[in-house]
């Protein structure tokens, strides 16, 4: 036993005739809790002494009377009960189950950070007895690590309902806020009024504290910390634990809403959460379920973290509440001290002031918090050079960006004039350029379908060439290239293609197969041609056709090199000056076989007195012929020839 176990005045007294006090277990402001023998039962209890100083005070012995009252209302296995309170003499003490264990709080020092599975198993026990707690209309108010019990043998347990109140009474009594700041609803701050919600925000920033191994706000004075709580929003748990699944996250940011009615409107609905939460993340909690037993809870003191009380400016100390037998009692008892401790409550309320302004200085006042400068366009480094300046920790974070050049400074989180606490994080987003974007092939799209996914992937479209295309259907890709951005060389993306955001691309599109003019009259043809953006010109050369009528297109004349048509270019029509022409030949002094053949040679054919087939051919000879020779004819002309005879 140590020496101040061994100078404790209470070690081995009986207290009440009935609990042998063994040993000092705890000590926190209100209380101290020691572990006694219950003679009439023989059992082991926990016995909790409230301070004889503060028995003075009518509401700490009220709040202490209203600990046993709030927990003997309630019968869970995740609660801390109590089997007996009393007074013996000017002391009072409430009796409650020993059961050897931890606090929260213990396991967090040597832990830091819970794994999942930890965090969601003890926070679904907390919510298993507040939610008791919540269905008989008492309010906890100062939820937090201290209270909750790890029993050895598995069991999870919330106590110290010594500030717990009826939903009914849900104002802070008087000029006073009861509850641990770091825990502490922003209506309690602002407005001095708890409910079931204000139970349910200390359980997010618990669970917000598990997941991450601290708490997301600090501070040097109380006044500091309960300013961020009216003010600040609690971040994601993953920003500083990337392990913690997105259920969780929202789970903390619902029951950490700056407003009430947007918080779980108790602790059954948050469980009720938890559980489905439970079900997504294949999480079984390792939690006890057995008949209410009731445990021992350090009451906060060797935490440095303790319930507070902080006066309200401009409103009166609270009087009594819930007076009973016990409490008159205890009052009498205090009228004898009371002319010894009149200097005391002075002394008191004097450094109560004092710690008041210093923490409106500290906390919200000019001595606290710094801006975060601008540091946008800067590299990283002379960001961190800069932040540095005002005691404030750079951590380096990438975006891509379109505008900011690759290595500058875009933004910072907070932002550039947010004031916050020295040595705070500041988040410095970095531009890591515009993004890398795949681009699927776009051939054959239409020219809609392919500008809407370059636009989803933030690539330029310009106005797209057009060309014709007997093959390609018309307003569909032809071919497509991408030139990145400061480049001056495009890239074909015709198959697809890798490029970044902001780069530009050009598209190539079918206008379709150009008109078939062939047969058409010159009219008829130029205004088809004309129809589809070609220009039509004045030449009209002819050519000689055998399938073609004189004066009717034949063709479109060849573009020079062989390049295809695009729309505004000038086309000329080829029109048929009808069948070709063949001089007629020379067939005097022929024999008749011999015109025959002469003829025929070139296209012609010949007429003659067929009686002359009779003569011997040497004896036949062409005296005449129509049309003349070297006349100008279509083949198939006649030749009509006059056959004399020789001797």
């Amino acid at each position: 036993m140590s020496t101040s176990q061994q100078t404790d005045p209470l070690i081995g007294r009986l207290v009440d005739g009935r609990y042998r006090v063994r040993a000092r277990i705890a000590r926190g402001g209100m209380a101290t809790v020691y572990v006694a023998t219950d003679l009439r039962l023989e059992r082991r209890v926990a016995l909790k002494v409230m301070h004889g100083h503060l028995s003075d005070d009518t509401v700490f012995q009220s709040r202490f009377i209203q600990e046993a009252r709030a927990a003997a209302r309630l019968a869970d296995p995740h609660v801390v009960n109590v089997f007996d309170q009393g007074q013996d003499g000017d002391m009072a003490y409430l009796v409650m189950e020993y059961l050897p264990g931890i606090t929260l709080r213990d396991l967090l020092r040597e832990q830091r950070r819970l794994t999942v599975p930890q965090a969601v198993s003890i926070l679904d026990a907390i919510l298993s007895g507040l939610a008791a707690a919540h269905r008989a209309g008492i309010v906890h108010r100062d939820v937090k690590p201290e209270n909750v019990l790890l029993a050895e043998d598995g069991r999870i347990k919330i106590g110290d309902f010594g500030l717990a109140r009826a939903t009914t009474a849900n104002t802070a009594t008087g000029a006073q806020l009861l509850g641990t700041i770091a825990y502490l609803a922003p209506e309690l701050v602002t407005r001095g009024t708890a409910d079931a919600r204000s139970d349910i925000y200390a359980l997010g920033i618990m669970l917000y504290e598990m997941l991450t191994g601290e708490q997301p706000y600090k501070g040097e004075q109380p006044m500091q910390i309960a300013f961020q709580h009216a003010t600040d929003s609690v971040p994601r748990p993953s920003v500083k634990n990337p392990g913690v699944p997105e259920p969780l996250d929202e789970l903390v940011l619902w029951a950490t809403e700056k407003t009430p009615d947007d918080r779980p409107s108790d602790a059954r609905e948050m469980l009720e959460r938890l559980r489905e939460i439970e079900r997504e993340l294949a999480i079984t909690p390792t939690v006890t379920r057995t008949a209410p037993q009731r445990a021992l809870h350090d009451d906060g003191a060797a935490s440095g973290d303790l319930t507070a009380v902080m006066p309200l400016p401009g409103e009166a100390t609270p009087g009594p509440t819930d007076v009973v037998d016990n409490a008159a009692r205890l009052r009498g008892a205090a009228r004898r001290r009371r002319a010894k401790g009149g200097w005391i409550v002075t002394i008191v309320v004097l450094l109560a002031a004092l710690a008041a302004g210093a923490g409106w200085w500290f906390g919200s006042g000019p001595g606290s918090l710094v801006p975060v400068a601008d540091v946008s366009g800067l590299t990283f480094v002379q960001a961190q050079e800069r932040l540095a300046q005002d005691s404030l920790v750079a951590v380096e974070q990438g975006e891509n960006s379109l505008d900011i050049p690759l290595g500058q400074v875009i933004r910072t989180e907070p932002g550039s004039g947010t004031r916050v606490e020295q040595d705070s994080s500041i988040d410095v987003y970095i531009s890591l350029g515009p993004a890398e974007v795949t681009i699927a092939p776009l051939a054959g799209m239409t020219e809609a379908q392919a500008r809407e996914l370059l636009d989803a992937n933030v690539v330029a479209v310009g106005d797209s060439a057009r060309q014709f295309s007997a093959d390609v259907p018309k307003d569909a890709v032809i071919a497509a290239s991408v030139t990145p951005r400061g480049a001056a060389e495009p890239v074909d993306c015709t198959g697809g293609c890798t490029v970044h955001q902001g780069d530009s691309a050009t598209l190539l599109v079918s206008a379709g197969a150009v008109p078939d003019v062939a047969g058409q009259s010159v009219g008829d043809a130029t205004a088809a041609l004309e129809g589809v953006e070609l220009v039509v010109s004045g030449d009209r050369p002819e050519e000689p056709s055998d399938t073609v009528e004189d004066g009717l297109v034949i063709r479109i004349a060849d573009k020079e090199g062989g390049a295809a048509w695009v729309p505004g270019d000038t086309v000329t029509l080829i029109v048929s000056s009808g069948p070709p022409l063949f001089a007629v030949p020379d067939l005097f002094g022929m024999t008749l076989a011999e015109a025959r053949d002469a003829a025929a040679a070139v296209g012609f054919t010949i007429a003659y007195d067929e009686r002359w087939d009779a003569f011997p051919d040497p004896f036949t000879q062409v005296e005449s012929q129509d049309p003349d020779p070297g006349a100008m004819k279509r083949k198939g002309t006649e030749i009509s020839i006059r056959i004399g005879a020789t001797l």
